[in-house]
């Protein structure tokens, strides 16, 4: 079986995608996408894994925008099912957050 990543990259690049309205807010806010989201998948960096989300198995990836700027994403699949990918948040990460590679949480 594929890992997490593997995963989610494939159902999105499959066009298995499903953005929450929730999602959709976030991109509006942050002045994203849902086309760079979903493009820059084929990227993303596993940062954190929530395998017991009540809601269904999720996790929080690093990507960039069309710009090469930081973008955290939170993607899941729905408890049950195999697909789609959701994509449940997106946002630009606050620098003082995380630490320069917007990798790891800081303290």
């Amino acid at each position: 079986m594929k890992n997490f990543e593997d995963k989610i990259r494939s159902l999105v690049l499959s066009a298995k995608v499903r953005i929450s309205e929730h999602g959709y807010d976030e991109l509006a806010d942050d002045g994203l996408t849902a086309r760079e989201v979903i493009s820059g998948v084929k990227e993303c960096i596993l940062l954190e894994d929530y395998p017991e989300f009540r809601k269904g198995h999720c996790a929080l990836f690093l990507q960039v925008d069309s710009g090469g700027k930081p973008v955290h994403v939170v993607w899941g699949i729905p408890k049950g099912h195999t697909e789609p990918a959701v994509l449940i948040t997106a946002y630009r990460p606050d620098s003082g957050s995380w630490d320069q590679a917007y990798r790891r949480r800081l303290k």
